[in-house]
C-alpha cells in the first residue's frame, strides 16, 4: 500500500469493503480451484480462496476499529423501476461463482468482518449511506473498491483503495484521475454514462470532454443552461441529451440516506460494525470442508489469537488436507560416531527389503558436489546419519571417510539391495564422483509425485506435507540466507543429523504413500517404471557429457562481437545519435518522437511499448528496428552460448555436462539446464554454428539419430484420420499430401508456396492455432486462414473429431492421456476465465502428443542404453535434444548404429503407422544434420 495512506487511527477509522466487486475480481483472479484438486466436477473454490487471501490482506494494511463487507443482494432496486433497461445487458453470474456466495459471506463472517446485503438496496447504496454516517461522526471513511462510480463519494474524511493495484482515489486523486474534482463526479458521470450499467450518456462525449464542459462552465447545471452555446457534434449531441439527463443523474447518484436500521442496528452509531476476531475453530473447519490444506494447518496452530494471522494466507494452490499419521511413536533418529553403531546400523541395511538413502553434499553441481553425510532409514521413524566431512568448531570426531565409503560401496554397488531416494539421479553422480556406482535403485519418490500429480510441487518439502502432513526443517533454517549460508560441512552435526535423518525418514513415508497408487493403476505403473528406466539412461548421458571444442567457440565469439559492434554503429547511423539498445525508454523516444513510426501498442502504464512483438512488426517496413532485433539475437547468442560454453565444461573431463530435470515440464518432456542445450536457436546460420563446438574425439564421429515428424504420426494414430494415415503408410511427403487435400490439387500440382503453407497449417493445429495466429504465421488475412481451417477439416474429418472428442473428455475428466497412459491434468478447464481456459482447451489438444512423443523419445533412450550396455558398445549417448538422440561413436561402431539405432528407435512400440528414426553423422553435431 502507498504510504500515502499511513498513518491512521484505528480506533476511528471504519472500513467499508465493496464485497460485489471482490467477488468478480477474485472469481477471474484465480485459477479455477475445486474442492478435489483435478476433478473439474468438485466445487469451485478460487473464489473462495481469492475473497480470503484479499480479506486478510486489507485487515493487515487498512487496520479499523469498524469495518463492513457489502454485497449487492439479490432482486430488483428502485433504478430498475426507474428505468427497466438498467443494467440489461450485464451477463449473467457464472453458475461457478454463484454456487460460491453462500461460503463466501461465511468465511468473511468467520474471518471477523461483519457482512451486509441488504435487499432492494445495491451495495454501492449502502456504502454511500455508512460512509456519510461515518463522516458525520468524525470518523475516517476507506473504501476499499475498484469501482470509479464510488469516487463521486470522496470528501475530506473519506477516500478510496484499491488494493489490487496500489491506487488511492482522495480529493488530489480523483481530480488528477478524472480531470475534474469530486464534488463534480456526479456531473462528470451523467455526461460520460456508464456502459456496464447500460446508462446512456451524452452521445460521443467522453472524459476528456466532460471534463473540459465541467470546469469551464462549473456544473452540470450550469452547462446544460447554456447548452445552445456548445458548438459542433458534441453541443448538438448534449442538446438531445436535456431530457434524458435528469434521469441518468437519478440513476448513477449513489444514495447516502438509505433505511439501513433493520440491518445495522442503531444507526447512525456504528457499534454494529465493530471489527472480531476471527473464529479459528470454524474457520479450521471451513478451510478443511474446502479443500484449503495449508490454511488449515496455519490457522490450527494459532494459540489464543488476537486477530488474524496477517500475511499468513498460504499458497495460491492449496491441495486438500493431508493424510496426516496420528499417533506416530517418538522419531528414533541416530548420529553414528563409532564403528559399533555403523556395524549395527550396517546389518539393518542389509536385512532390509528397502532402505531410504540420502546424501548431504558440498554443492548442488552434481558433477562437482562431494559427500559430507549420508542417511538411512528402513522403518518408519527411525534413521541414522553419518557424518563424514563436518568442519565445524565443534565438530565430533568422525569415521574415517575413505574407510566408510569402502565398506559401503559393496552394498551400495548390489543390484539385489533395493534402494529408494528423492532425486536418485543426484545422489547417484554424488556418490560416481566417488567412484562408487550406486546399483538397486527401485524407487523414486520424486517421480512418484511426477507421474501421479503432474501439475504439483515435487520437492520432498511439499510432498511431506501434501501426503504425511509432516513439516521439516528446511535448508535456510539451518544454513542460513544469501551471503551469510554458512556450508553444510559447517553444520553443527547434532543439528544436520536430524535434518538429513528427517529426509530419510520422510522419503520412505511418502512412499509408503505414493507407491500404493501407482501399483494401484497399471498404466501409471508403466510411465513410472519408464520415469525410473529413463533416469538411468539420463544419469548415464550426464555422465558421458559431451566434448566442447574451446577454440572453435572463441572464434565464433569474436565474429558475432564483431558483428555486434557493427550493428550498434548501424543503428546509430539510422537513428542520427548513439543511444543505449537496450534501453526501451531510449528506444521509444527514438522510434516515436524522432523517427515518427507507428506505435503498436502500449504497456500496462501507458508508456509506448518497444517489446519483441511490436519490433518485429516494426521490423517489416523500417530497418532500425529489424537492426534492433539483430542486435539482440547476437548479443543473447554470444552471451548465452559462445561466451560461456567453454567455461562451463567441466575441468577433468574438457565435457559440457548438462543437467535434465525430469520433473519439470507437465507433459514429460526433459528440460535441459546449466548449460541449456535444448534451446539454441538453430532457426538462424550463427546459431546453428554453435553446434559446430560439439565434437568427437579423435577416432570417433558424433552421430543425431532423431523421429521424422513424431508429432504428425502420433496425432495420425490417435485421431486415426483416414487421410493421414494414409499419407504416412505410403510413405507421402505429409505436407505435400496436406496441400493437395485442402487445395484440391494432385500432389504434383503443388507449389513450394502451398507446401509450406500446409505444413504451418499441420503444425499449427497440433498446438491449437486459431485462425488469427495461422494469418499472422502465413502473413495473409483472416477470413482465408479461416478458409484453410475450414477446408482442412473438411478433408482430415478425424483430426475435427479427435480435436472435439479431446475438449469435451478434458472438462469432464480434468485431465487428458498419453498413448501410453502418462496423465496430463488442465486445472484451467473449465475456468470461468476465458483466455485461461482457451489455453487449456489448446493444452488439452496438444499435449496427448506432445506427452506421447516424450514417452517415445524415452522408451528409445532406454532401449538403446540397454543395447548398449548388452553388447557392450563403446558407443555413448551423449545428448537428448527434443526428439534427437546425439551419440559419439567409435569409428568402428558406425555401421553398426547407422542401422541398429533406427530399428531400435522405429521398434519402442507400434503405432498405426510407422516411426521412423533418421540418422545422420559428422565430426561435430552441426554436420551430423
Amino acid at each position: 500500500m502507498p504510504d500515502a495512506l499511513d498513518p491512521r487511527d484505528p480506533a476511528s477509522t471504519l472500513l467499508l469493503i465493496d464485497g460485489s466487486s471482490y467477488l468478480y475480481r477474485a472469481f477471474h483472479a484465480m485459477p479455477d480451484l475445486r474442492a478435489v484438486p483435478g476433478d473439474p466436477n468438485s466445487p469451485a473454490t478460487g473464489a473462495i480462496r481469492g475473497i480470503v487471501n484479499m480479506m486478510q490482506s486489507l485487515r493487515k494494511e487498512v487496520p479499523a476499529a469498524y469495518v463492513a463487507c457489502v454485497f449487492d443482494a439479490s432482486g430488483p432496486t428502485f433504478r430498475d423501476e426507474l428505468y427497466p433497461e438498467y443494467k440489461a445487458h450485464r451477463s449473467p453470474m457464472p453458475d461457478d461463482l454463484r454456487a460460491q456466495i453462500p461460503p463466501i459471506h461465511e468465511v468473511v463472517r468467520l474471518l471477523g468482518f461483519p457482512v451486509l446485503d441488504v435487499p432492494g438496496v445495491e451495495a454501492d447504496d449502502v456504502i454511500g449511506t455508512l460512509a456519510r454516517a461515518g463522516a458525520e461522526q468524525g470518523m475516517t471513511v476507506v473504501i476499499s473498491s475498484g469501482d470509479k462510480d464510488l469516487a463521486q463519494l470522496v470528501n475530506e474524511r473519506i477516500s478510496i483503495i484499491d488494493t489490487m493495484n496500489g491506487k488511492k482515489r482522495d480529493l488530489a486523486g480523483v481530480l488528477a484521475e478524472f480531470g475534474v474534482p469530486a464534488s463534480l463526479m456526479i456531473d462528470f458521470q451523467t455526461l460520460v454514462g456508464d456502459a456496464i450499467d447500460n446508462v446512456p450518456g451524452v452521445e460521443k462525449v467522453g472524459p476528456k470532454t466532460a471534463a473540459k464542459w465541467l470546469n469551464e462552465y462549473g456544473s452540470l447545471d450550469a452547462l446544460v443552461a447554456r447548452a445552445g452555446e456548445i458548438k459542433g457534434v458534441a453541443g448538438e449531441n448534449l442538446r438531445k441529451s436535456l431530457d434524458w439527463l435528469p434521469t441518468g443523474r437519478q440513476l448513477l447518484t449513489i444514495k447516502t440516506d438509505c433505511d439501513l436500521n433493520g440491518w445495522v442496528p442503531g444507526l447512525p452509531s456504528l457499534a454494529a460494525l465493530r471489527a472480531g476476531d476471527p473464529d479459528d475453530t470454524a474457520l479450521k473447519a471451513f478451510y478443511e470442508q474446502y479443500g484449503f490444506k495449508g490454511l488449515a494447518a496455519k490457522t490450527a496452530t494459532k494459540v489464543a489469537p488476537a486477530g488474524p494471522a496477517l500475511g499468513e494466507t498460504g499458497g495460491l494452490f492449496d491441495d486438500p488436507a493431508p493424510s496426516v499419521q496420528a499417533d506416530r511413536p517418538p522419531l528414533k533418529y541416530d548420529t553414528i560416531l563409532t564403528w559399533a553403531a555403523f556395524d549395527d546400523w550396517f546389518a539393518r541395511l542389509q536385512a532390509a527389503e528397502l532402505v531410504a538413502l540420502d546424501t548431504e553434499t558440498t554443492s548442488l553441481d552434481e558433477m562437482r558436489a562431494e559427500i559430507v553425510g549420508i542417511s538411512f532409514s528402513v522403518v518408519p521413524g527411525e534413521a541414522a546419519y553419518i557424518p563424514l566431512r563436518h568442519s565445524g568448531p565443534d565438530a565430533p570426531e568422525q569415521l574415517p571417510f575413505d574407510d566408510v565409503l569402502a565398506r559401503l560401496k559393496p552394498w551400495l554397488e548390489d543390484p539385489a539391495r533395493h534402494k529408494l531416494g528423492q532425486h536418485i539421479k543426484y545422489d547417484r553422480h554424488v556418490f560416481a564422483n566417488h567412484g562408487i556406482e550406486v546399483r538397486g535403485y527401485v524407487h523414486d519418490t520424486m517421480l512418484q509425485s511426477y507421474v501421479l500429480e503432474v501439475h504439483k510441487p515435487h520437492s520432498l518439502e511439499s510432498l511431506a506435507d501434501r501426503h504425511t502432513g509432516r513439516k521439516g526443517i528446511s535448508y535456510e533454517d539451518l544454513c542460513g540466507k544469501g551471503a551469510h549460508q554458512i556450508p553444510f560441512a559447517q553444520v553443527d552435526v547434532a543439528k544436520a543429523a536430524e535434518y538429513s535423518c528427517e529426509d530419510s525418514d520422510q522419503t520412505l513415508d511418502v512412499h509408503r504413500v505414493l507407491w500404493p497408487r501407482l501399483q494401484a493403476d497399471d498404466k501409471l505403473r508403466f510411465i513410472y517404471e519408464l520415469e525410473i528406466a529413463s533416469s538411468e539412461a539420463l544419469y548415464r548421458i550426464e555422465r558421458n557429457g559431451v566434448l566442447i571444442d574451446g577454440p572453435t567457440l572463441a572464434a565464433q565469439s569474436h565474429e558475432l562481437g564483431q558483428r555486434i559492434i557493427a550493428l550498434e554503429q548501424e543503428a546509430y547511423a539510422i537513428a542520427g545519435q548513439p543511444f543505449n539498445l537496450s534501453s526501451p525508454k531510449q528506444l521509444g523516444e527514438i522510434f516515436f518522437d524522432k523517427l515518427g513510426l507507428p506505435v503498436i501498442k502500449k504497456t500496462a502504464t501507458g508508456a509506448r511499448s518497444t517489446d519483441e512483438e511490436v519490433l518485429e512488426k516494426l521490423a517489416e517496413d523500417y530497418p532500425l528496428p529489424a537492426k534492433i532485433l539483430e542486435h539482440r539475437s547476437l548479443s543473447k547468442l554470444k552471451g548465452t552460448y559462445t561466451d560461456k560454453l567453454a567455461q562451463l565444461a567441466l575441468p577433468r573431463t574438457g565435457r559440457v555436462h548438462t543437467h535434465y530435470a525430469q520433473a519439470v515440464a507437465v507433459t514429460g518432456r526433459l528440460s535441459s539446464n546449466d548449460p541449456n542445450l535444448q534451446n539454441i536457436p538453430i532457426r538462424t546460420a550463427e546459431g546453428r554454428r554453435v553446434r559446430e563446438a560439439f565434437v568427437a574425439p579423435p577416432g570417433s564421429v558424433i552421430a543425431s539419430a532423431d523421429y521424422s515428424q513424431i508429432e504428425l504420426r502420433i496425432m495420425a494414430h490417435i485421431s486415426g484420420d483416414a487421410a493421414l494415415l494414409r499419407a504416412f503408410h505410403e510413405g507421402l511427403d505429409v505436407h505435400r499430401a496436406t496441400a493437395a487435400e485442402v487445395f484440391g490439387l494432385a500432389p504434383e500440382q503443388v507449389s513450394t508456396e502451398q507446401r509450406r503453407y500446409a505444413k504451418v497449417i499441420n503444425f499449427g493445429l497440433i498446438y491449437g492455432m486459431s485462425s488469427y495466429g495461422l494469418a499472422k504465421a502465413l502473413g495473409i488475412d483472416n477470413t482465408a486462414a479461416k478458409n484453410y481451417i475450414t477446408r482442412y477439416f473438411e478433408r482430415f474429418e478425424g483430426v475435427k473429431r479427435y480435436m472435439d472428442d479431446t475438449r469435451e473428455s478434458a472438462k469432464e475428466k480434468g485431465y487428458v492421456e498419453t498413448v501410453f497412459g502418462r496423465r496430463l491434468y488442465l486445472p484451467e478447464i473449465k475456468s470461468p476465465n476465458g483466455p485461461r481456459r482457451a489455453a487449456a482447451e489448446r493444452a488439452a489438444i496438444n499435449a496427448p502428443m506432445q506427452g506421447t512423443a516424450a514417452d517415445l523419445i524415452k522408451m528409445s533412450m532406454v532401449a538403446v542404453q540397454k543395447a548398449l550396455d548388452e553388447q557392450a558398445r563403446r558407443t555413448k549417448m551423449v545428448l537428448q535434444v527434443h526428439d534427437e538422440l546425439v551419440f559419439e561413436v567409435p569409428e568402428d561402431e558406425v555401421d553398426w548404429l547407422r542401422t541398429e539405432i533406427p530399428r531400435l528407435m522405429a521398434g519402442v512400440a507400434a503405432l498405426k503407422v510407422p516411426l521412423l528414426a533418421e540418422v545422420g553423422m559428422g565430426p561435430n553435431w552441426e554436420q551430423a544434420h
